[in-house]
């Protein structure tokens, strides 16, 4: 069996979306159209937008998944993303605080879905 390769981010506004990862994640989406928008992660694997399905996308609809963003290095590494992304106005929903994994931190994008830092596993 083949490994996931696509992770869909459901979202209300594309573009709003899109300038949002692109200029958090410091990565350009390998293609654009209204309704579908994939950045390309790992060769072969794609991280993508999809406001196809937008209607489902409310404040009552529980976020039941994180995106996740392992970094190498030591704590400050993670310290150091949060200063970044704090710097660009982002939604903290955990500030940086030491967890059984280590150093982590959450913020969430403009439609609430959130989005974690924490070590290399």
């Amino acid at each position: 069996m083949s490994a996931p390769n696509l992770f869909l981010v459901y979202v209300t506004d594309i573009e709003r979306a899109t300038t949002f990862y692109r200029d958090l994640f410091e990565i350009e989406p390998v293609a654009l159209t209204p309704r579908y928008v994939p950045f390309q992660v790992a060769p072969g694997v794609l991280f993508a937008l999809w406001n196809g399905r937008s209607e489902q996308v409310t404040s009552e609809t529980p976020r039941a998944f994180e995106v996740g963003l392992m970094v190498p290095g030591s704590a400050a590494a993670v310290d150091d993303i949060y200063a970044t992304w704090a710097a660009k106005g982002v939604t903290v929903v955990e500030e940086p605080h030491d967890d059984v994994f280590g150093r982590t931190f959450v913020i969430a994008d403009p439609d609430g879905n959130l989005i974690r830092v924490s070590p290399v596993d």
